[in-house]
């Protein structure tokens, strides 16, 4: 089983993977969302998590299934 920390450091992994993809800085990204790099950041290194709300904004941004995130 893996832990639930384990899985938002594998998250985090996906999100950045997904948005270098792109060619987005986490300044465009997080402004895109607006949300601060800062919170973006923490996201990408799993010290925070993300709402719902946000999840389907960043895959709608990233243009990947919500679903591609969570493929560990």
């Amino acid at each position: 089983m893996i832990y639930s920390s384990e899985k938002l450091i594998k998250f985090g992994k996906n999100v950045a993977k997904y948005r270098k993809a792109k060619y987005l800085s986490q300044n465009a990204l997080a402004e895109i969302l607006n949300v601060s790099r800062e919170h973006l950041a923490k996201v990408e290194t799993a010290k925070r998590g993300i709402s719902i709300e946000l999840l389907f904004k960043l895959a709608e941004v990233l243009e990947i299934d919500e679903k591609q995130l969570f493929e560990f």
